[in-house]
């Protein structure tokens, strides 16, 4: 429960810690954001760090949730149930800008949940600046250098807003785990983050007058990819590759290897696997399709589902066999299309500011400022 937590963490800790993040935040911007922070659950802990207002679905106030006090949000027969408040959805909104608790942060803004299937989705409605704060911190070191940071504001705020102008949902515009980007509320707030997100606020990478879809990766391995070559969709002007300058990063070169029973369990119906050959490659060298014989039958494996069932970190990778079973040699980390963000490390350490860097990664694509 949320009052254990504050007391095992410290309470007067907590109290100095929400009253510095009070004390430096900016003016309310206008874009909010919905995030979904927790999905399909059927109970999630909730609280605040002030008094919070509880409303219903029709946004009538309905009672206050005390502050530092944890309840337990549950699905019901008819919806949820929050303490003594029951619905199809339910508010929670802090006053005197708090922060509310869901699951096991903080997070800035309001949250609504919403019943549906007999889960629960607990969504974070937050401002879009406040919400960079944390995915900067999340999805980069605070150490790196400003400039390299400032790059990925730019890039998630682009990103942010271009899945939520394609958003089908009507509950909530983006994820919080990596399938998205990474949102981890105050946890992931600095001081550093803050000044990357202040000094390029409202700023996004445009072409055509429309935000970008400026996805991003970790590092690429030499050279980025066309989104062509990669998702198989039609190619973008601002998705081509181009040369990264990754090299020396911790993930520039990486190594993986299996027994070969764990390839086994992993692969199931082949038997005891004989050879394992990359069958296409993009261009740059990712692995397409890789041919799988085995003792009972051959199958070839998308590099994709192969990159998920091994968990290797790229499909920029050669395998050869070993004496007990296989090794995999590979470079860098992730799907390799858009900001390298090792790349823009060494980019900045460099002394290229975060618009050449961005220029770099997203050619075509202009800065624009958010109207």
């Amino acid at each position: 429960m949320l009052k254990s937590i504050i007391v095992l963490g410290g309470r007067h800790w907590w109290l100095s810690f929400l009253l510095w993040m009070v004390l430096i935040a900016p003016v309310q911007a206008a874009v909010e954001l919905r995030i979904a922070v927790e999905q399909g659950v059927k109970q999630v802990t909730l609280g605040s760090s002030t008094t919070a207002i509880v409303r219903d679905g029709t946004g009538q106030a309905v009672g206050d949730l005390k502050a530092m006090a944890g309840m337990t949000a549950e699905t019901n027969g008819s919806g949820i149930k929050l303490g003594q408040w029951q619905g199809k959805s339910l508010w929670i909104e802090p006053k005197d800008n708090g922060y509310v608790w869901i699951g096991d942060r903080w997070y800035r803004g309001r949250t609504r949940l919403v019943s549906s299937q007999k889960k629960l989705t607990a969504v974070n409605h937050v401002d879009l600046e406040h919400y960079l704060y944390s995915v900067i911190g999340a999805e980069m070191s605070p150490s790196w250098p400003i400039e390299a940071l400032k790059a990925q504001a730019v890039a998630a705020r682009s990103y942010v807003l271009h899945q939520r102008n394609k958003s089908k949902s009507d509950i909530y515009d983006i994820g919080d785990t990596q399938r998205w980007q990474v949102y981890k509320g105050l946890n992931s707030e600095t001081a550093s983050t803050h000044q990357a997100v202040n000094a390029t606020a409202g700023q996004i990478m445009t072409y055509g007058n429309k935000v970008i879809l400026a996805v991003f990766h970790a590092a690429s391995g030499g050279h980025t990819e066309n989104v062509e070559d990669i998702w198989w969709s039609e190619p973008i002007p601002y998705l081509q590759g181009v040369p990264d300058y990754d090299q020396g990063t911790p993930v520039y070169q990486w190594t993986k290897s299996f027994s070969a029973s764990q390839l086994s369990q992993k692969i199931p119906g082949v038997g005891n696997i004989i050879a394992m050959t990359p069958v296409e490659r993009t261009p740059r060298g990712r692995v397409i399709t890789l041919k799988v014989e085995g003792s009972r039958s051959t199958k070839t494996i998308k590099g994709k589902e192969l990159r998920k069932i091994l968990g290797l970190k790229s499909r920029l990778f050669t395998v050869s066999k070993t004496e007990n079973g296989f090794q995999f040699n590979g470079r860098g980390y992730g799907h390799g299309l858009g900001l390298s963000q090792w790349g823009a490390y060494n980019l900045s350490r460099r002394g290229l500011n975060y618009l050449q860097i961005l220029s770099h990664y997203y050619s075509s694509a202009k800065l624009s400022q958010i109207d």
